[in-house]
């Protein structure tokens, strides 16, 4: 009997799912933004009521032979071997049904892998575990991490995931496209497998390391839409969401060219109290490192090492920086970190009583950098901050000297 209403309430909220699928819970397919969503929605759609039909006429044939052709009536089985004119008719009949159905979903196919005549092109590259974006035809490039309010309140006992807005859905930084335009997106991978799935945009597509993927979509309506990662590349795969924000082409060239301004400009070379070092170095830390090495700076025993009393982290500064930037088999090379996130991060790691370290000690952006980088930035070496001086000249102090 319990398992007769399991089936029943099941029965009941399929049907419920086959209506709109924007209801707060269903078991249907999403329409989605994008004129490739709507095809598959509604090729979805086509197919599924073909075999409701089919399945209606089939099992109601046969249940309506049970019925009242059954041996109380007296009823007997006939007895026969074949029949050539219902084989031609049972094999025709599918066939011209699968045909059918073959022409739309060869259509859709087809209408998926149409990349060419693209306004705009996006790399997109899964990393363990995070996404990085490239916009081809601008040049700006950033990544994209789970944001920190996730990130805390998945790894903390006593914070309520509950009460994180999009928890495990939402990320620091998101994709931002214009509407109505036509995007192509190239995939690929840095490491392991990713695969990129926004449900809104009606397909999802393989990063695999070494080849390109590429697809594409033109959203139809502005809106903040989200996705994950759907392939299982490993430990920390449930926390490597997508965000994509579409906006009107006049507001996103606005942002394009915002973003461009903060990219292209130069680190922050102001010196810095330790208070905004260490509130800083957090934010850099839970971005970078704290998959591996975890939020208490513990590590993880056999794969990666603690920096809770660690004597690389707490010993020598310029030979720490050195490491940290040529990175390891199994650690990035963070070669590429700004001066003032470098700054911050060597700050907090000696520093934060959450990792149990207190060096007592503290790290400016100016000292991060080397005299060559110092040269690119200041082309005339004199103008660069105060900070960076000593008695009027560029003081080149150990951390430089090491790094150099």
């Amino acid at each position: 009997m319990k398992k007769t209403k399991q089936l029943l309430a099941c029965l009941v909220l399929m049907t419920l799912g086959l209506g709109t699928a924007h209801a707060d819970y269903t078991l249907n397919l999403m329409r989605g933004v994008t004129q490739l969503s709507n095809e598959v929605y509604d090729l979805h759609m086509l197919i599924l009521w073909i075999c409701v039909f089919i399945g209606i006429a089939v099992f109601g044939t046969m249940f309506y032979s049970i019925f009242h052709h059954r041996k109380s009536k007296g009823h007997k089985a006939a007895q026969f071997h074949e029949n050539t004119t219902v084989e031609i008719i049972w094999t025709i009949i599918p066939t011209l049904i699968l045909v059918a159905m073959a022409i739309p979903a060869t259509k859709a196919v087809i209408d998926l892998d149409k990349v060419q005549d693209s306004d705009m092109t996006i790399k997109v590259t899964g990393k363990q575990w995070y996404w990085d974006y490239e916009y081809l035809d601008s040049g700006l490039h950033f990544e994209s991490h789970l944001d920190l309010a996730s990130e805390k309140a998945h790894r903390v006992s006593s914070i309520d995931p509950r009460s994180v807005p999009n928890y495990l859905l939402n990320v620091d930084k998101p994709l931002v496209v214009p509407v109505k335009t036509k995007i192509r997106f190239l995939f690929t991978a840095a490491d392991v497998i990713h695969s990129w799935w926004v449900p809104d945009l009606g397909w999802k597509k393989d990063a695999n390391p070494g080849f390109v993927n590429d697809a594409w979509t033109s959203v139809d309506k502005p809106g903040v839409y989200r996705g994950q990662c759907t392939e299982l590349c490993g430990r920390d795969h449930g926390f490597m969401p997508i965000v994509v924000i579409a906006m009107e082409k006049e507001q996103y060239d606005a942002w394009v060219k915002a973003e461009l301004e903060k990219q292209n400009a130069l680190p922050d070379l102001s010196k810095q109290t330790r208070a905004s070092l260490l509130l800083k170095g957090e934010s850099v830390y839970l971005t970078n490192c704290v998959a591996c090495h975890q939020i208490d700076g513990k590590g993880i025993s056999g794969w990666y090492p603690g920096l809770s009393g660690s004597a690389k982290v707490t010993g020598d500064i310029h030979q720490l920086i050195g490491f940290v930037q040529a990175g390891t088999s199994k650690m990035p090379a963070f070669k590429k970190l700004p001066a003032d996130q470098l700054a911050a991060l060597m700050t907090y790691i000696r520093n934060a009583p959450e990792l149990g370290n207190k060096v007592g000690d503290e790290l400016q952006a100016c000292h991060a950098l080397s005299l060559d980088e110092l040269e690119d930035i200041f082309p005339d070496i004199d103008n660069a901050p105060e900070l960076c001086k000593e008695n009027g000249e560029v003081k080149l102090d150990k951390v430089v000297a090491e790094k150099n």
